[in-house]
C-alpha cells in the first residue's frame, strides 16, 4: 500500500507543477478566401476542350485493303499473293511458321 500512496502523490506533485506553466498564446491564423479561379478555370478548359473534341470529323476507315503474301506451292515455289478486301477476316502470325517447320 505504500507504495501506492508514493506513485500517486509522485503524480500529484506534476500534475500540480505541470498546472502552474503558463502556456503560451499562439496568434490566430487567418485563412484567406477560397481562390474560385483555379476550380472555373478547369471546368471551362474541359468543357471548351470537350466541345472541340465532339466537333472532329472521324475519318472514314479505307475502303479497300490490300493483302500482300508470300506462299509456297507443293514444288517448294514461292507465289507472291496480293488480294484486295473490305477488310481483314483473317490474320496469321508471322512467327507462327516458326513452330511447325521446327
Amino acid at each position: 500500500m505504500a507504495n501506492d500512496e508514493l506513485i500517486r502523490d509522485f503524480f500529484l506533485k506534476m500534475k500540480a507543477g505541470d498546472q502552474r506553466i503558463p502556456t503560451p498564446e499562439f496568434p490566430e491564423v487567418k485563412t484567406g478566401g477560397f481562390n474560385w479561379w483555379i476550380p472555373l478555370g478547369i471546368a471551362a478548359t474541359l468543357l471548351l476542350g470537350g466541345f472541340f473534341l465532339m466537333n472532329e470529323p472521324v475519318p472514314e476507315p479505307p475502303a479497300d485493303l490490300i493483302i500482300i503474301s508470300l506462299q509456297e506451292n507443293e514444288n517448294q515455289e514461292q507465289q507472291l499473293i496480293i488480294e484486295e478486301k473490305a477488310f481483314i477476316d483473317t490474320w496469321e502470325s508471322t512467327t507462327s511458321s516458326l513452330l511447325t517447320d521446327f
